[in-house]
């Protein structure tokens, strides 16, 4: 059994939020948030829940804010699992041929736009003092320096994107409030939905649990000095 990480470095009592919380990875942080006993809340939001969060609804985010709001205590950890990379239509592009429209443009918003719009409307939760962190989930082939590779052009763009929102959004929130961290997380391979169909062989597949358990292990030793970075489920500092 995966052990549930500490999370010390976090007051208690405070709030805890999981957007894209029906996700595979998703209902593991859910899971190990609500086991960890630094949270009196640990919230989640999708596009089922009730407020529903749904990038195609951007005026939805607002109702989550505000139940958010209602609730007592400081929201300081807030962990973003949403993210898209294919459907029963669309298959990551291998070829400049296959880049389509349609395609592209779903990818930025869910990839980018979503993500950025959380931060535009939920980092202002945070408080001013003490450790706070906002986690998006980006990937390492939005690396432009690690792409070796090429194809998968949507989704590497996109995640490319979210990672310069995700820097730009970190040195503004910095402004206000000096301790809060604001980071880009690699989940590596794990055995979702998302991205299992694309596990090649020999290359090591984690379960969402061990995913979300290493990646809560990361976020747990930030500091604000890390703040704006790109950083692997083990701790890695990847390269923009």
């Amino acid at each position: 059994m995966t052990n549930v990480p500490e999370l010390d470095s976090f007051a208690t009592p405070s709030i805890a939020v999981v957007i894209g919380a029906t996700g595979g990875i998703g209902q593991a942080f859910m899971a190990q948030l609500t086991q960890s006993d630094r949270f009196s809340h640990v919230v989640g939001f999708s596009r089922t829940t009730d407020p529903a969060l749904d990038f195609t609804k951007p005026d939805g985010i607002a109702a989550c804010v505000q139940h958010l709001r209602d609730l007592s205590g400081d929201v300081r950890l807030i962990i973003d699992a949403t993210g898209y990379l294919h459907d029963d239509t669309h298959q990551p592009e291998k070829s400049l041929r296959h880049i389509d429209a349609d395609y592209m443009a779903k990818q930025f918003l869910i990839n980018a736009i979503g993500p950025a719009l959380l931060m535009k409307h939920f980092c202002p939760l945070l408080p001013r003092d003490g450790k706070s962190v906002f986690a998006t989930l980006s990937a390492k082939v939005g690396s432009i320096n690690d792409n070796r590779m090429g194809g998968w052009y949507g989704y590497r763009a996109a995640k490319a994107a979210l990672n310069q929102l995700v820097k730009c959004s970190a040195i503004e929130i910095g402004r206000s409030k000096h301790d809060a961290v604001c980071v880009a997380l690699h989940p590596g391979t794990v055995d979702t939905g998302l991205s299992g169909p694309f596990a090649k062989s020999g290359l090591k597949v984690q379960t969402p649990t061990e995913a979300a358990t290493n990646m809560l292990r990361v976020i747990d030793g930030l500091s604000a000095k890390q703040s704006g970075g790109f950083y692997a489920y083990d701790g890695e500092n990847l390269p923009w």
